[in-house]
């Protein structure tokens, strides 16, 4: 028999109700009233909440329309620098000169009553709209030069200057029709060794884990390198919008929409050529075992050898101690498989291949295929076994393996036991993000397109001349509500069952406007705006 508790989490996810709302305090600052409003968690995986991942992978269905077939530039240039700006800078020019001297003259107090003064003059630059940060931080830290040499075993790329536009060439039929279109590209990592048709190695003792669990890890790397390659190729700025998926074989898989086109033969040329060099110290056999690990010394703020009782070398040294004639640690490269097709605007393929970009958004990597054969799981099991003694970052605990204290050292360091995302089994050794976006895919951030999505209902309320009274109502003025979050144990927090049955109550009530709205206006919903956002609101 279901618990009542389930009863209510299945009626939430059939209305599209967050299952773990967190209890949030209303109150209107004007009246003084308060109430206590369910609130979506906004997750972004199934497992933890249907209704808020759906939610959110609709929200990047609409994203990636919305860029992919533009035919103006999104982003305008950015406005020129007013005169206040000018002035800040110039004065913060004159401040890097004065703790420069204060350094020089061995003042620690002026140096730190400068740099509060710099700080200063940065937040007020940041208030006038300015982005970014006029110098970097890091002052001491000495920046390392490796030689930008392209590898001998690797293809020359071609290069031309990069112009300053997103938007594709435009084709002209005989007929004087003209059509705009883009692409649809899939990317892999390497072969590994043979497998059969479930994912599953033909000889796991020949199988390279270790290759696997590098490659998973650096990928991010190696597609920011692809797209730097692309653009200097083409000659114009690409856009993309891409999500990362596993094969059957675990690999890291990459989709893409491109705006524009690209000859086929030019993005296998781009894909062969693109590399990516790790320089880390040596990682290829450990210098402890499990038994005998380096021990923290508080007094010395780092590792020691258990034997000398010397500290390890620190991650700089490691880095410093890397000759010049030295290969790197590991090399990520693509594989021979890549796909690339066209797209038009008005194609009846371009909502499939949207919802085929976004198909495993609400999953885990390692719930994107079934797991359901002894073969497979042993398969999964040595993968993750590989990344659980990988280095995955420079501050990485497996680091005191190989006799290098991680950067930025502290207490409680253990090999194979390292928090970071890559090393977990439902990441398969991805680390970054899934869902890749360019920054003038489509001049917007997902901040923006869920405004325009509560503005289409609120304009479709107003047509219905109902304005309501949930999410989409006007008339209140943000600024004079407050919301603080209930924690855990507050005697006003409701127990989840009740948040859940006001939120159903609450999608009921809405739902109930809205059709009473067209009944009496005896018209449905006016069929404008985008449609992927009118469904996923």
């Amino acid at each position: 028999m279901p618990l009542a508790r389930q009863v209510v989490e299945a009626v939430a996810v059939e209305n599209g109700v967050c299952v773990r709302p967190m209890a949030m305090r209303r109150t209107n600052l004007d009246t003084g009233e308060t109430e206590i409003i369910p609130v979506p968690c906004g997750a972004t995986l199934a497992s933890k909440c249907p209704p808020c991942a759906e939610r959110a992978r609709r929200l990047r269905m609409a994203q990636c329309k919305t860029g992919w077939h533009l035919e103006d530039e999104p982003v305008p240039d950015p406005d020129p620098p007013s005169e206040d700006a000018k002035v800040l800078a110039g004065f913060r020019a004159d401040l890097e000169v004065a703790r420069r001297d204060a350094e020089r003259d061995s003042d620690p107090a002026g140096v730190a009553e400068i740099d509060e003064l710099i700080g200063q003059v940065d937040e007020e630059l940041n208030a006038l709209g300015v982005r970014g940060k006029t110098a970097p931080d890091s002052r001491d830290r000495p920046r390392r030069a490796r030689s930008t040499r392209r590898r001998q075993d690797a293809p020359d790329l071609p290069r031309l200057p990069v112009e300053k536009r997103t938007v594709g060439r435009t084709y002209e039929a005989a007929d004087g029709t003209t059509w705009r279109p883009s692409m649809f590209l899939t990317l892999t990592c390497d072969t590994y060794g043979r497998v059969t048709s479930d994912g599953t190695p033909v000889d796991p003792g020949s199988y390279d884990y270790r290759r696997a669990a590098r490659d998973a890890i650096h990928f991010p790397k190696l597609i920011d390198r692809f797209w730097q390659n692309l653009r200097r190729a083409v000659g114009w700025d690409v856009q993309y919008f891409a999500a990362l998926e596993p094969q059957r074989r675990l690999a890291p898989h990459l989709h893409a929409a491109i705006r524009g086109t690209v000859s086929r033969m030019l993005l296998r040329q781009v894909a062969a050529a693109t590399y990516h060099q790790v320089w880390w110290p040596s990682c290829n056999r450990p210098v402890y075992s499990d038994m005998v690990l380096p021990a923290w010394n508080a007094d010395a703020a780092a590792y020691l050898d258990p034997e000398s009782g010397r500290p390890l070398p620190t991650w700089d040294e490691a880095l410093d101690a890397i000759g010049d004639d030295e290969e790197p640690a590991h090399v990520v490269r693509f594989g021979p498989q890549l796909r690339a097709d066209g797209v038009t605007a008005n194609s009846a393929n371009t909502g499939r291949m949207i919802g085929y970009l976004t198909k495993y958004l609400t999953k885990s990597l390692d719930a994107c295929h079934d797991i359901g054969t002894d073969a497979q799981r042993r398969h999964v099991d040595r993968l993750a076994e590989a990344l659980r003694y990988e280095p995955c970052s420079p501050i990485c605990a497996n680091w005191l393996r190989y006799g290098v204290q991680p950067r930025n050292p502290k207490p409680g360091l253990v090999p194979g036991r390292c928090r970071g995302k890559a090393h977990r089994r439902e990441t398969l050794g991805f680390g970054g993000r899934r869902v890749l976006v360019s920054r003038r895919w489509s001049g917007k951030t997902l901040t923006d397109h869920k405004a325009d999505r509560v503005a289409f209902i609120r304009e479709q309320l107003e047509a219905l001349g109902q304005t309501g009274t949930g999410p989409a109502m006007t008339g209140t003025d943000p600024a004079r509500i407050a919301w603080t979050l209930l924690r855990p144990g507050d005697p006003a927090a409701p127990r989840r069952e009740h948040l859940l049955l006001q939120a159903v109550a609450q999608r009921h009530a809405w739902r109930a406007q809205l059709d009473a709205a067209r009944r009496a206006t005896g018209t449905g919903l006016p069929a404008t705006g985008p449609p992927v956002t009118a469904r996923a609101a």
